[in-house]
């Protein structure tokens, strides 16, 4: 079958701007940045005359280099007018044409980002760190403060010599909860978790040396050098090795989100998309799930047992109702957490205490569906893992949960499966 294109060619030359900018330069800007299935190539004459009089040559005899430049764009049919609308205000100096283009097929490799992105296109710049002589106490402070989950620990020198994540803090700092759970606690409770870390030093719990890559390194390295070592952030470094900035999944995932086409468009256009990853491909099918009557003393083991953060609950038929997290727990019994709190510190094995028989009782009578959250965000398994990265990013979600179109309950997806598999073999 033969698809209906058109090709647009500007005749123009090197001296051609807009806004300050080589209209060479400003076109392909413009083109890539409508995020279509269209391809544009650009020429340079070796020789040519203009409407002036002006002509072009290399000879040095007539020392003019304003050489002919011939910009050709090939795009769908349907989307020419589009294209057309925003070139016919940046091209002040050149001649527009059109033509129609049989296209026999048209074939795209999905990448997830543009191969040319360097690791300083994508960072955090100036990112927060701390010293190995910093004390462990104002780390989790910085960190409980902030939207990042670890920091680099820097010499005098201002070079990278460890990091220290929330795992660490939990591993090796005493900490009994993770950082999110931990701020929706009381303030003296959490001064008195913080307090008994006040004597020790940075030094002490940091993961050292530090996993980072230059800002001067692919993008793509960055990503296979993350999943290589299972770091969720990686120090970047300038050429003297000092710390410049910091790139975490989010940086990634940002970049996707800007950068990554409108897929389902192109396929809408007939161009087959090679390399096409959904949520199906991700989905994690072994997920935990419970009856709204399950005793929530039930949905803590089920969440200490397999060392998960949250469980679905699902009726008969499989649909899902809600999810519960440990931090929905520490919600609900936000007015008498005593109980709570010394079983979620249990789940962390840090702090070893009985749960008073009042608060057994109130676990053991207490539903699943009385504590579970029904406001949810769900996807189902065709869509394109770059719009699940904009969900989750945009919802700030770190796990999405997934369903077929009768709602029924088929996985989850998590940030770190969209790294792992999203991401692996793109190329």
């Amino acid at each position: 079958m033969m698809l209906d294109y058109k090709a647009i060619e500007i005749f123009t030359s090197e001296s051609a701007r807009y806004q300050g900018k080589p209209l060479t330069e400003a076109v392909i800007d413009y083109v890539r940045g409508l995020k279509i299935g269209a391809r544009c190539i650009v020429t340079r004459g070796v020789a040519g005359c203009y409407e002036s009089g002006e002509t072009a040559t290399s000879r040095i005899e007539i020392l003019s280099f304003n050489m002919p430049i011939r910009i050709y764009i090939v795009v769908p049919a349907g989307q020419c007018d589009r294209v057309l609308d925003g070139l016919n205000s940046k091209i002040n100096d050149g001649i527009i044409a059109l033509h129609d283009l049989k296209v026999i097929r048209h074939r795209a490799r999905n990448a997830f980002f543009p191969r040319q992105l360097m690791v300083r296109d994508v960072m955090t710049a100036d990112p927060r760190s701390v010293t190995p002589d910093t004390r462990l106490v104002d780390v989790a402070r910085l960190l409980l403060s902030s939207v990042f989950t670890g920091v680099p620990v820097i010499d005098e020198d201002r070079r990278p010599v460890g990091v220290i994540s929330q795992g660490d803090l939990i591993r090796k700092g005493g900490l009994p909860l993770r950082l999110g759970l931990l701020a929706e606690t009381d303030r003296n409770r959490l001064d008195g978790v913080l307090n008994q870390m006040a004597a020790r030093r940075a030094a002490e719990v940091m993961t050292s040396p530090a996993v980072m890559i230059a800002e001067d390194q692919p993008l793509s390295a960055a990503v296979e050098l993350m999943l290589a070592k299972s770091v969720k952030r990686l120090p970047v470094t300038d050429s003297l090795g000092r710390i410049s900035g910091v790139l975490s999944r989010v940086d990634v995932f940002r970049t996707v989100m800007r950068e990554a086409p409108d897929w389902n468009a192109f396929s809408a256009q007939d161009i087959d998309v090679t390399q096409l990853k959904r949520v199906a491909d991700i989905l994690r099918r072994d997920t935990h799930a419970v009856s709204p009557d399950t005793p929530l003393e039930e949905v803590i083991r089920i969440i200490d047992d397999n060392d998960i953060q949250r469980v679905a609950v699902v009726d008969e038929a499989g649909r899902l109702l809600g999810l519960i997290s440990d931090r929905d727990l520490l919600r609900f019994f936000r007015h008498e957490p005593t109980g709570i709190w010394q079983r979620l510190s249990r789940m962390a094995r840090h702090i070893q205490q009985e749960v008073s028989g009042a608060s057994e009782a109130v676990l053991a009578n207490t539903t699943a569906g009385t504590v579970m959250t029904t406001d949810l965000t769900t996807t189902g398994e065709e869509m394109l893992i770059e719009e699940a990265i904009s969900l989750m990013i945009d919802r700030q979600l770190k796990r999405l949960p997934v369903v077929d179109a009768e709602g029924r309950f088929k996985g989850m997806i998590s940030r770190d499966s969209l790294l792992r598999t999203g991401f692996k073999s793109s190329g």
